[in-house]
């Protein structure tokens, strides 16, 4: 059977249809144009580019219909077994690299001498069906070189794979999906037994990335196919996960989107550097200074990174000495746990617990300042005058041993007692002063309520709980204002020595109407609003909110990694003369530093908000809760600040009634609250009787009994 060069009547040709190469007769040809009489019995309008180009046999005199199917179903057949006996890798290796491109004659020729047409038939539908090493170019094949192969390979098999992943999930998917709506979290394990569990792997692998990147735009495409079927919800991955058990319930994804690993086992690869700098401190370790510094903590505290020391000046003035936590001394900056500490950026508190910037057992134990234990630390001195005014100021590197670590309870019941120990009652009243000071220059103080949540049976089965902290107004002033003094005085050490710093600074102009103490919510809502961002940057800038000419935080080095950066400029300029980095050296490190702790920051922001949800989403039925209009808004919405959760909800004016006013007060009546989505409402609004002052009440009763 010789290759026709010309497809006549009678001639045989093949053409692909789904990806397949088809056989049929022409029954009549003209002007580059065929009408055939394929397979299925059916007649076909077809140009001649479309036939592939190896045609024949043909067969003269005339021919009925069913002669016609069966002479096209024996060649189908024959052509059929004949491509699979084809060995299309074993030609590839021995044509890659010899040629670029040839036909499937060629090809056939390989195998037997003179080929026919069905030989060549088969051969060209062998290579068709290799296109992971052959691509057509009609009327011949390229052959891909050996490096585009091993890519393609790479290729095919993931799209196997991932075919496979897509056949097993969507199923899946979708009965978890309705698991989770009817409330059955029984059958997720059974259902994940009976997948593939590479399968399995991936699905689970997949739903944990789009969990930490929604927008993750490796993994769209396979979740786009799984998710058919499904209603669109913007949590749907963290819904699928927990339904199917991978993560916990309540699962705090925001710490995968920082990239932040919670708990104390992320420091492990890096034991070797911890230990290093455990012997390191106990070599360097000398007598500790002989002052009797106090910490004032909560009870939970561990990194104590502050104490203090305060007495009297044969002036009437007061000295004071601020000891800080010193985990700098000894550092490796730009090492492998440095680098790992400065992407946690700081510690975080959360209600579920607490994640330490640093590993425990430096943060909480070999530099925490902790009672009896001699610790390195960067000491400030200062001499107050009568009127709270510095006279001096000193700061040194040293070695501290804590005498006390008390709690800001302990302060406070001790203030109240006649006897006050003289370092409390001496450091309340430089704090008071320090205070005023601070208000007289223009500072602005926000007091409010600090909501306390407490959960029990985390996670599986966590009950929210919601309380507030106790107040303990006359200890938190004094570590308050301390911390900020040390800050202040850092800052002005730093300037002096011509350093840069990682600064914190609020450059602005305060308007009048809201420098001072605020403590009531709308009070609180205009002050928020307007006072401008603060940010970090290596020039020294006024912090207007602190009224503090320039700012550099270092009192917290255990808990935040820009404190630790700025308590090691310090200790150089104290050991050397020379702070250890150059204000382009500091700019350089900020952009990455910040992205670190606005990640982190995040985490800490809107955590404890999803509890205060899910605190209100098990209790709004049972009672109202008090909200207090701080802004009336636009668009027909007011905005309302719950005091005791220190969290904002908005209502209709419509839910609230006709005369809506600054500070007027309701119990709310709250539903549709949903933690996952943020999502919270007012559904009915009783408005609260303003307060009267104390003592008015008794005084108009008197007036109107007078009458």
């Amino acid at each position: 059977m010789a290759l026709e060069r010309y497809a006549g009547p009678g001639c045989l040709v093949e053409y692909m249809q789904g990806n397949q190469a088809q056989v049929a007769w022409v029954l009549e040809e003209s002007s580059g144009r065929l009408r055939l009489y394929t397979l299925t019995k059916r007649e076909e309008k077809m140009a001649l580019s479309r036939v592939l180009p190896w045609m024949g046999p043909r067969y003269d005199g005339a021919r009925d219909r069913s002669e016609i199917l069966e002479i096209l179903a024996a060649c189908q057949t024959r052509r059929e077994a004949a491509a699979k006996a084809v060995d299309a890798l074993e030609l590839w290796e021995l044509a890659q690299g010899e040629v670029r491109e040839e036909t499937a004659q060629w090809f056939a020729g390989l195998v037997g001498e003179n080929p026919d047409v069905d030989a060549v038939a088969a051969m060209g539908r062998a290579l068709l069906g290799c296109k992971t090493h052959f691509k057509f170019h009609p009327p011949k094949f390229e052959v891909f070189p050996a490096e585009l192969v091993e890519r393609r390979m790479v290729e095919a098999a993931q799209a196997e794979e991932r075919e496979k992943v897509v056949v097993a999930g969507q199923a899946f998917f979708k009965e978890l999906w309705q698991g989770w709506l009817s409330g059955d979290r029984k059958k997720a394990q059974g259902l994940a037994a009976r997948l593939d569990p590479e399968a399995a792997r991936r699905l689970a692998e997949l739903l944990k990335r789009l969990m930490a990147d929604a927008e993750d735009a490796e993994a769209a495409t396979l979740w786009a196919m799984l998710r058919k079927g499904l209603p669109e919800h913007p949590f749907q991955p963290y819904i699928l996960a927990t339904q199917w058990g991978i993560v916990p319930p309540h699962y705090n994804y925001l710490l995968d989107q920082a990239d932040y690993a919670p708990g104390d086992d992320w420091w492990k690869p890096y034991a070797p550097e911890v230990a290093a700098l455990e012997a390191g401190l106990a070599a360097q370790a000398r007598e500790p200074e002989p002052i009797a510094f106090v910490s004032v903590d909560s009870p939970t505290t561990r990194d104590i990174d502050d104490a203090f020391f305060a007495e009297a000046r044969v002036d009437g003035g007061i000295r004071l000495v601020l000891a800080l936590a010193d985990p700098a001394l000894d550092w490796d900056f730009g090492g492998p746990l440095d680098t790992a500490v400065a992407g946690r950026a700081s510690s975080l508190y959360l209600p579920e617990g607490t994640s330490h910037m640093l590993p425990e057992p430096l943060g909480t134990g070999l530099y925490s300042l902790r009672a009896g234990e001699v610790r390195p630390s960067l000491v400030m001195e200062w001499d107050f005058d009568v009127a709270g005014e510095t006279v001096g100021f000193s700061m040194r590197k040293s070695f501290v041993r804590i005498a006390e670590n008390t709690t800001y309870a302990a302060v406070e019941a001790a203030l109240d007692a006649p006897d006050a120990p003289e370092h409390f009652r001496l450091g309340h009243r430089l704090a008071t002063v320090l205070r005023q000071k601070r208000l007289e220059r223009g500072a602005v103080i926000i007091e409010r309520p600090e909501p306390d949540i407490i959960l029990s049976g985390y996670p599986e089965s966590t009950t929210v709980d919601m309380g507030l902290c106790p107040s303990y107004p006359r200890s938190q002033l004094m570590v308050s204002e301390f911390m900020i003094l040390g800050n202040t005085a850092a800052a002005q050490y730093a300037v002096t020595h011509g350093a840069a710093m990682l600064f914190r600074t609020q450059d602005a102009a305060l308007s009048p109407e809201i420098r001072g103490i605020h403590d009531d919510p709308p009070s609180i809502q205009r002050v928020v609003r307007e006072l401008p961002p603060t940010l970090t940057e290596p020039d020294p800038r006024p912090h207007a909110t602190l009224a503090a000419p320039a700012y550099a935080p270092v009192t917290s080095p255990l808990r935040r990694y820009a404190d630790l950066v700025n308590l090691a400029q310090l200790e150089s300029l104290l050991r050397t003369g020379s702070p250890r980095w150059s204000r382009g050296e500091l700019e350089a490190r900020l952009p990455e530093l910040s992205a670190r702790i606005e990640a982190v920051g995040r985490v800490q922001r809107f955590r404890p908000r999803y509890w205060k949800l899910l605190y209100l989403q098990r209790t709004c039925r049972e009672r109202t809760f008090e909200g207090v209009v701080v802004d009336l808004g636009g668009g027909g919405y007011v905005s309302l600040s719950l005091p005791d959760m220190q969290i904002y909800v908005r209502a209709t004016r419509d839910a609230l009634g006709d005369a809506v006013y600054i500070g007027q007060r309701y119990a709310l009546r709250l539903g549709k609250i949903d933690p996952l989505t943020n999502e919270l409402r007012v559904f009915g609004a009783e408005e609260i009787p303003a307060r009267l002052p104390e003592g008015a009440e008794a005084f108009f009763m008197n007036a109107g009994g007078a009458h």
